[in-house]
């Protein structure tokens, strides 16, 4: 008996065992009407099951164990929440259980009826050191099969996302604007750089930016400034003309820099160097206020992209990647790839993230149409699923990949998963 006790759960749930002529233990005529809603919570294994016992038909609960004597080992027979079990499923029958009144429990032994077939297949999926368990089936599984999971995947993923949102939401006391703010700052610094992104946003709120819309330098001079970057001596123009505003601005605003030793530039290209991320930070607080209202707005995916597009970043970038550093030839735009990241794992779930907060349907349809629109992610865990033959169309099916992995794949819950069920079904 190589397999946990959710392997039987699976088995009553879809009757994938042979109940020609059921019978109890006891020798009772036993017939499955109804076999009840799994219940992933305390009490018993299956709510609203209906059975037939020798011609008497019963309401109630089921549990299932591995052997009976597991009912004594949990201390059921101490719990009044499993006196309404009708009938106790079990692999192999061991010892008589009564209930708390004394009558004893019915009792449905599988143990020769549960096929050598499905517990093998159960084996392959469960006991392969692969990169997920079913490497070798998934591409045998209908397609429609594997986007419908993959759907609810996506949405547990951005509905675990969306606590985070509402966390910060709350500390904010609700200003979706800074909130929002907060996040895409931390989206700037593509993870390992997303912390000292964070941090900088937390010393210098959006609202400050506003007050000083028509005036770019005193913005890079800010974001600069608590970045920790303006400390030192500077020969060219643009570094020391930023450092004198941020002496005045830091007094004005009380704003306390960063260590500049938290950003990350090794194994880097300079392209993605915190200091060029910083100019076309600093480029899109100067040309777009109020980014949550205007994304709020924006219906169209390439009207979202233009947002992030022709950033007015300073010429000084141009040939710099760092302060006192030239270097010719440097290209201070945002890459299409990044912008699209932005799209992903900020713009889109905000969107959803208060359509979830507020009710409101149409913005989750925004996300989820925003999501099917960009392309799917290229990294590991999406490669070896295309490698074992999974159709990766679009960011939506990428993502919703990336939460099977993580919650189902990793965990080893095949049979939480349409697609491993699927996979056990199959002849």
């Amino acid at each position: 008996m190589n397999f946990p006790e959710d392997f039987l759960h699976y088995v009553w749930q879809f009757r994938s065992f042979d109940y020609s002529g059921l019978h109890t233990v006891a020798g009772e005529s036993l017939k499955i009407i109804n076999p009840g809603l799994l219940n992933k919570n305390a009490g018993p294994d299956f709510f609203h099951a209906k059975i037939e016992i020798d011609g008497t038909t019963w309401a109630g609960n089921v549990e299932i164990h591995l052997r009976s004597s597991d009912w004594l080992k949990h201390h059921h027979q101490k719990n009044p929440a499993y006196e309404n079990v009708i009938l106790h499923v079990v692999y192999e029958h061991d010892a008589e259980i009564k209930r708390m009144d004394q009558t004893v429990l019915p009792v449905l032994e599988l143990k020769n009826r549960i096929s050598a077939d499905l517990i093998k297949k159960y084996e392959n999926l469960f006991l392969t050191l692969t990169d997920f368990p079913c490497i070798a089936q998934i591409g045998t599984v209908d397609p429609l099969i594997v986007d419908s999971f993959l759907a609810r995947t996506l949405i547990e993923r951005f509905e675990l996302k969306t606590n985070a949102v509402i966390e910060t939401l709350n500390e904010l006391n609700g200003n979706w604007e800074e909130t929002f703010y907060r996040f895409m700052a931390r989206n700037f610094g593509f993870k390992i750089n997303a912390l000292p992104f964070e941090m900088i946003a937390k010393a210098v709120p959006q609202h400050i930016y506003s007050k000083h819309k028509n005036n770019p330098y005193q913005i890079e001079a800010m974001v600069f400034g608590a970045a920790g970057f303006l400390t030192d001596q500077f020969e060219e123009e643009y570094p020391r003309k930023l450092k004198a505003e941020f002496a005045f601005l830091r007094k004005k605003y009380n704003i306390e820099p960063v260590e500049v030793s938290v950003w990350k530039f090794m194994r880097m290209r300079p392209q993605n160097f915190p200091t060029i991320r910083l100019a076309q930070f600093a480029a899109l607080m100067v040309k777009a206020n109020h980014l949550f209202s205007k994304i709020m707005e924006i219906k169209e995916v390439n009207d979202l992209r233009i947002l992030f597009e022709k950033l007015p970043v300073n010429d000084y970038w141009k040939t710099h990647y760092h302060f006192k550093k030239e270097a010719p030839g440097v290209n201070i735009q945002i890459g299409k790839d990044s912008v699209d990241n932005i799209l992903l794992n900020t713009v889109a779930l905000f969107l959803f993230a208060y359509g979830k907060y507020t009710a409101t349907q149409f913005y989750i349809s925004r996300a989820i149409k925003l999501l099917e629109s960009l392309p799917a992610e290229e990294n590991a865990i999406t490669g070896k699923f295309r490698g074992a033959g999974v159709k990766i169309g679009h960011a939506f099916a990428s993502q919703g990949i990336l939460q099977l992995k993580k919650q189902y794949c990793n965990e080893k819950k095949c049979l939480s998963c349409g697609i491993g069920i699927k996979i056990l079904k199959q002849a």
